[in-house]
This record gives structure tokens, C-alpha cells and sequence, in this order.
């Protein structure tokens, strides 16, 4: 892209679902992705607030694990970010304590050191959190305002306190969204039905990367040709003639959130499948993120398990200490990945590479939404007994199941978010 269309690219750093959104998007971004919660020269008060925030949540994430007292204390927490149910239709757009608050905190300067900041070149801001785009519109930010939403459905949260007067446009990833912020009250003109963002090394212009990743993922997938045999004209229809033989062994990506609170299940999958393992069927990938203690506690399970010779063999563990370059090698290893589990986080969205995902316990009301909307498009599974992932897993894989999730993701998912977003900047 050329220098008149660049914008600047905010996210938060709290997990990974904010930046993981911000990242496709670096060859729009002017400068380097800018993290509103910890920038260069962000005032301690400014820093304290969204510190407690996210120190919260994690503390939140993690609780939730205990028996009784955290599903408790959780189901508190979650109030403040419930979505609604959807039916029946009805005005929504009515404000909430929890937006108030936000607001309150803008008006006594939360936020005005970043917005005058960019001021000084006035740039389109493309925000994958609500809360930066609030601060612009409130401090009366020149240029345009975008806000990039990242779940399948949004809590009301993510719309100004009153959103028949304010400017800010949304780019959506589902219709569910788009009929949401109806709801909301936002105007339709501020509203783009774009796709999520997804990385470009993982798509391609036209679609010839992730239509070469998926052709050899079947073939992993589908081992018995169930699904193959029934539905072979739709295969070459949305991906071409499959090659032969894969390019890889059938490999499972274990994914752990931001705040880290899968980590455990990681042990009793392991034990499962560790005969599969040795026994070179399936290769397993354990995404340990950005965090020294979770790939530590990913390397032990490893071992407790006797699997400790499979490493970097049958079972890798990515980590990096850097987002950018933790991100990089995730997408990468995704296009040998076959079946990605993870919660319904804002991964779900990568289902529309063509892998199917295995949906852990989620966290949070818009996890929720993401889960019935995975199951709605069909391209997600509830995972079973981690005791028994051996049996399950493989009688999905031996029905054509996953094969099916896979295409039904492929299909079914807008996949160049990406480019429909860079589009709309420079146009306007």
C-alpha cells in the first residue's frame, strides 16, 4: 500500500484476541502496531487503569477453574459483558453501567495523551478494541475512526453511549454482528460487513495459498475418503483435484489463550494420545504464546508424560518472546496444522483457512456466541472426555467428520477480511 493509505493500527495487549486482530493488518499500519495500554510515553495514570483491567481478567480467566467459588465469582464478572439473547428483536441501544464508567474515565483524561498524539498527523485509526475508538470520538479525534470487531456477536460494551450520534464505523466479521449493531443502534452506513482479518500468508491474493493448504489437509482428514467419496464436486469445485498424498502427518494444534487457563488439559491429551504419538500417526503442536511459565509448564507435562524424546519430532512447542514474531511462526505452523483446538476465542474465525477446531470450555459470554456459531456454520466440535481423546477424535476423523468440519469453515467464512478492510481505508 502506498503512503496515502496507511492508518494507525491500536490494539490492547490483553491476551491475544486484540492483537492477534491488529497483526494481518501490519502492511496498513504507518508505523508499528500501537498497543493504547503500553506505549512509548503513556502517562502511569493511563497505565494503571487499563493495568487493573487486565490483571483483572486474568486473575478472572484463571479463577474460574476452581470448583464452586470461581464459576461464582466468574458469572459476576461476566455480567458486565453478557450479550443478550437475540431473540426477540428489540431496541438495544440503551446504555449500561459499564459503558458509563468507561466514559467517565475519558472525560477526566483517560486516554487524551494518545489521541492528541496522533492528532499531530491525523491518519484514519483502525482499533481492535472499543474503548481506543471511544477515546477518539470523545476528544474529538480529525480523522476517521474504524473500530475492527474480533467475536462472532458483541455485548453492548463495544457501542458508544449514544450510537445514533456517533461516527465511528465497524468492520464486521459475521452477519451475526452486522445484525447486532442494529440492535445497538448503530447507523448502517457506519457498518462494513468485511470478514475477519486474516493473515495474508495464510490466504494469498487469490486465495492459492489457503486452497493449497486445504487440498492436503483433506486428505489427513478424511483417511476412509467418507467424506471425499460423497462430496467430491464440491471439493473441486472450491479447491481444484486433490495431490495423492499429504505433505505432512495428521497434526493437531493445541492452542492456549492469553491468560493462559487451558494449560492443564494439555497433560490428560498427551496421556491419550502418547501411543499415537510414538507410533509416528499424529504429530501434535502446543502453542505456549509469549508466556516463559506456560511454555514451561507445557515442557513438563511433556515429560510426565514420557513423551520428553518426541520433542521437536512428533511434539513441538512454539513460544517466542515477541508477539509479532509469536504470531509469524503461529500462522506459519498453521499451514501444516490439520485440526486446531482451542476455545472459541477469535480463532474461531481461522476455521475459514479450512481447519476445523475443537472447541474447549469457553470463557466469557462472547465465547459463548462464538461456540453456537461455530456449531451453526459447522465447523466447530465440542471436545469430550480428554481421557478418551484417542477414541473420539479419531472416530470424527474416521467418518469424514473433520473433513466436513473443514469445508463447511472453508466455505461458509469471509477469508479476505484482510483485503476488504486495507480496500475500504484507501477508498476513503
Amino acid at each position: 500500500m502506498n503512503k496515502q493509505n496507511k492508518a494507525w493500527i491500536i490494539a490492547v495487549d490483553m491476551g491475544y484476541g486484540h492483537q492477534r486482530t491488529a497483526y494481518p493488518l501490519k502492511d496498513l499500519s504507518a508505523n508499528d502496531i500501537i498497543k493504547a495500554n503500553h506505549y512509548e510515553g503513556i502517562p502511569n495514570k493511563d497505565r494503571l487503569i487499563w493495568e487493573t483491567s487486565r490483571e483483572f481478567y486474568e486473575f478472572i480467566s484463571n479463577v474460574k477453574r476452581v470448583p464452586l467459588v470461581g464459576n461464582f465469582a466468574f458469572s459476576l464478572f461476566d455480567k458486565f459483558q453478557r450479550i443478550l439473547s437475540y431473540y426477540p428483536r428489540r431496541d438495544l441501544s440503551k446504555s449500561n453501567a459499564n459503558l458509563k464508567r468507561i466514559f467517565s474515565l475519558i472525560k477526566r483524561g483517560w486516554g487524551e495523551n494518545l489521541i492528541k498524539t496522533l492528532s499531530a498527523n491525523p491518519l484514519p485509526i483502525v482499533s481492535t478494541f472499543f474503548i481506543p475508538a471511544f477515546m477518539a470520538e470523545a476528544l474529538n479525534y480529525p480523522g476517521q475512526i474504524y473500530c475492527v470487531i474480533c467475536d462472532a456477536d458483541i455485548a453492548r460494551s463495544w457501542v458508544s453511549l449514544d450510537p445514533a450520534k456517533s461516527n465511528i464505523k465497524y468492520f464486521a466479521p459475521s452477519t451475526w454482528v452486522q445484525d447486532r449493531l442494529k440492535l445497538y443502534g448503530v447507523k448502517e452506513k457506519n457498518m462494513y460487513l468485511t470478514g475477519y482479518p486474516l493473515p495474508k500468508e495464510n490466504i494469498g491474493r487469490n486465495m492459492e495459498i489457503v486452497k493449497e493448504d486445504l487440498a492436503f489437509r483433506l486428505l489427513n482428514l478424511d483417511p476412509k475418503k467418507q467424506y471425499s467419496k460423497m462430496y467430491h464436486p464440491v471439493i473441486e469445485d472450491y479447491v481444484g483435484e486433490l495431490p495423492e498424498k499429504s505433505d505432512h502427518p495428521l497434526t493437531i494444534m493445541f492452542s492456549i489463550g492469553g491468560a493462559g487457563a487451558q494449560k492443564e488439559m494439555c497433560c490428560k491429551i498427551l496421556k491419550s494420545l502418547s501411543k499415537k504419538i510414538k507410533n509416528n500417526e499424529i504429530k501434535m503442536i502446543l502453542s505456549a504464546g509469549i508466556k516463559k511459565t506456560v511454555r514451561d509448564f507445557l515442557l513438563d507435562n511433556v515429560r510426565e508424560v514420557g513423551l520428553e524424546s518426541e520433542l521437536n519430532k512428533n511434539i513441538e512447542i512454539i513460544f517466542s518472546d515477541n508477539i509479532d514474531n509469536y504470531f509469524s511462526t503461529f500462522n506459519r505452523k498453521l499451514r501444516k496444522t490439520d485440526i486446531l483446538w482451542t476455545k472459541p476465542s477469535e480463532l474461531s474465525f481461522y476455521s475459514g483457512l479450512g481447519i476445523p477446531i475443537i472447541m474447549a470450555p469457553s470463557i466469557g459470554s462472547q465465547e459463548d456466541f462464538n461456540r453456537k456459531w461455530l456449531l451453526h456454520i459447522g465447523a466447530g466440535f465440542a471436545q469430550q472426555n480428554l481421557k478418551y481423546t484417542d477414541q473420539w477424535l479419531f472416530d470424527l476423523l474416521e467418518g469424514g467428520r473433520l473433513a466436513e468440519g473443514a469445508m463447511q469453515g472453508f466455505v461458509e467464512i469471509e477469508k479476505m477480511g484482510t483485503y476488504n478492510i486495507e480496500k475500504i481505508i484507501s477508498q476513503e
